[in-house]
């Protein structure tokens, strides 16, 4: 029986940019935030990143099995050593995402984590809002409606992730719950860093644009970036969302330019993208903060700030951690899967009304009870 009140709960988090895993502890009841507790980061190797990225786009669980045991063993790894957990959050790697269509698909078996740290691991969070209709994604708002309400928020703030695909929560504090209409709006914005890194691999052998020097040296092609927003994903409703692979003719159409030129055009086609989505938000925010991988790139950031009329400021700014702000979100909703609270709603995956989810796995030497979240079968 996992305790009432606030718990100790370990998040991680493997993004679409296929860097590592981050960890965190948060204390939190799944609806506030008490603290912030331990972090780690365990980096993929060279190997494990060729891995990965080479099972980006399967659906099915036997055609994954070598990803699989890649994302389950670098979980355990940098999990293991966190103390005094009570309950711990498991998103593992998104490989697929196509929801109305396929499903979701994210590899790695929550139970397996369970049995190896000997914790209850809650986990398969997208799949219940996909088959009640919803995007599946994102799912962090939740956890931003706390944090904007841990920060004291008076008005409307905004929440910018930068991972391999970017995605924006608007948040208004002045409502209670999370779900209620009105609350919060999310949506992904577009290709964030994982186009770039496509390209810094293929072409130099590297796993990103380090601070941005690359493309800072680059001259944008202001034709390939008209054209990058007449793609339909920018004209579909609110709330919607992407696969990491959705804009994979971006890369094509930077082929015949520089390395400079071409990362330079792929940073600046992430500021038109952000600036297209704020535009799309219910009300104006003073601020825009931004917490993921491409907060460190100086060149997005200006490119940002230059496509924007508000302040584009890290997290950090604030008071939070940039690098680990989804895995606390993991944590967060690890909670609130245990305790049978809702994790996403209309305003942030366009599902019909407010969906739970998710399973709870708890070692197999205690009996297993899992809630009642649906697993596709992909």
């Amino acid at each position: 029986m996992l305790k009432s009140g606030f718990m100790r709960a370990l998040g991680t988090m493997s993004g679409t940019s296929l860097d590592g895993v981050d960890a965190a502890v948060l204390d939190t009841d799944g609806i506030n935030i008490a603290g912030f507790g331990p972090i780690d980061y365990r980096a993929y190797t060279d190997a494990e990143r060729a891995v990965l990225s080479g099972h980006l786009g399967r659906w099915h669980d036997n055609d994954v099995i070598e990803c699989a045991k890649v994302v389950e063993a670098a979980h355990i790894a940098v999990m293991a050593p966190f103390e005094d957990v009570d309950i711990a959050g498991f998103h593992g790697q998104t490989l697929a995402h196509d929801p109305g269509g396929r499903g979701t698909h994210q590899c790695g078996n929550g139970q397996h984590l369970a049995d190896a740290l000997d914790i209850p691991v809650a986990w398969d969070f997208r799949t219940e809002d996909v088959v009640s209709g919803g995007q599946g994604a994102p799912l962090s708002p939740f956890y931003h409606f706390a944090l904007a309400k841990w920060i004291g928020a008076t008005a409307p703030v905004a929440f910018l992730n930068l991972g391999g695909v970017g995605n924006i929560t608007w948040v208004d504090p002045h409502y209670d719950d999370p779900a209620e209409p009105g609350a919060l709006v999310a949506f992904d914005t577009g290709p964030a860093n994982a186009p770039i890194n496509d390209v810094m691999q293929a072409r130099r052998g590297v796993a990103y644009d380090k601070d941005g020097a690359l493309a800072a040296t680059g001259t944008a092609d202001a034709e390939i970036i008209a054209q990058f927003l007449t793609h339909p994903y920018f004209a579909r409703p609110l709330p919607k969302s992407l696969d990491r692979d959705a804009f994979s003719g971006l890369i094509d159409s930077v082929a015949h330019l520089s390395d400079a030129d071409a990362v330079a055009t792929l940073t600046q086609a992430v500021a038109a993208s952000v600036a297209h989505a704020v535009a799309q938000c219910p009300a104006p925010t003073t601020q825009l903060l931004v917490c993921g991988g491409g907060r460190n790139n100086a060149a997005m950031m200006r490119a940002i700030s230059g496509a924007l009329q508000t302040d584009v400021v890290p997290v950090e700014a604030v008071g939070m951690n940039g690098d680990m702000l989804e895995a606390q979100a993991f944590a967060f909703l690890a909670v609130r899967v245990a305790r049978g609270l809702s994790l996403s709603a209309p305003g942030t995956t366009g599902v019909a009304a407010p969906v739970s989810g998710g399973r709870v796995a708890k070692p197999t030497d205690s009996p297993l009870e899992q809630s009642a979240g649906v697993s596709l079968d992909l």
